[in-house]
């Protein structure tokens, strides 16, 4: 699909009326890296590089959420030295950029499971989200040892513990209190969900969170993603009726006759 490129009357509608919550799968490093002949390796680093564009580019739209599929709990299964090495890049992007998303006035939030990851990682973790816990200008949401699966179910577990716990009627579990008890909770549903490298599916990516929301996906490698990608994937989400199960208003004026 072609994309619109913006010009600067579009970047301004853009900024005017921005969605609110944009989550991205970053898809694509290890084929980007092996068209070129390079190692898997140098695609995700080139895809750290594309996180931190992107980053600003979503703050400078003024977008409020962010939420970035860094990795899946299906991702052990690769190579162990590939997952070695993605998890230095994610400790050395933390490490190296924290401060700086700090003094941006970006808050951190990480969405996933802790209990198998190593120490210096889980505090890594804690320390992100607990110096940037008052910063309001992005809230930056990174999967990582996420699956929205397992999330769902361990949802339903805390609640299942509160109802044994007598704190909770079952009667009372409804679509709210089941979205409290995700790892988004407090966080909005996602506006839209962009995906690169060509695949069209969430791949356990905010299944829940995701029942209303807009899809467009990416011809291109996630380390190709630039600012004109972001902004014409917003152009498409732009011109999308959002009806939520509903009639459109143009729809409903026609039936009317008004």
């Amino acid at each position: 699909m072609q994309h619109t490129q913006p010009d600067d009357e579009m970047r301004g509608a853009l900024k005017a009326v921005p969605p609110r919550h944009v989550a991205i799968i970053m898809d694509g490093n290890g084929r980007w890296a092996a068209a070129r002949g390079l190692p898997r390796l140098e695609g995700h680093r080139r895809g750290v590089e594309a996180v931190r564009r992107t980053v600003r580019a979503v703050a400078a739209l003024g977008i409020q959420y962010l939420t970035l599929y860094s990795f899946s709990t299906e991702n052990w299964s690769r190579p162990a030295q590939e997952v070695s090495d993605l998890m230095g890049l994610l400790k050395r992007f933390i490490r190296n950029d924290l401060a700086d998303l700090h003094r941006s006035n970006v808050r951190v939030k990480i969405i996933g499971r802790r209990d198998n990851l190593a120490p210096d990682m889980r505090s890594l973790l804690q320390e992100a989200e607990d110096l940037t816990q008052q910063n309001t200008r992005l809230t930056l949401v990174i999967a990582f040892n996420y699956g929205s699966r397992q999330e769902i179910a361990d949802a339903a577990r805390r609640l299942a513990i509160e109802v044994a716990a007598g704190r909770l009627d079952p009667k009372d579990i409804d679509i709210d209190s089941v979205t409290g008890a995700l790892d988004t909770a407090g966080i909005p549903d996602p506006d839209l969900v962009i995906r690169t490298s060509g695949e069209k599916r969430l791949s356990n990516f905010l299944l829940w969170q995701s029942a209303y929301t807009e899809f467009v996906f990416l011809p291109i490698h996630w380390p190709e993603f630039d600012q004109a990608s972001l902004e014409g994937a917003l152009l498409e989400f732009a011109a999308r009726d959002r009806r939520y199960g509903g009639i459109s208003p143009v729809a409903s004026s026609a039936k009317t006759g008004s």
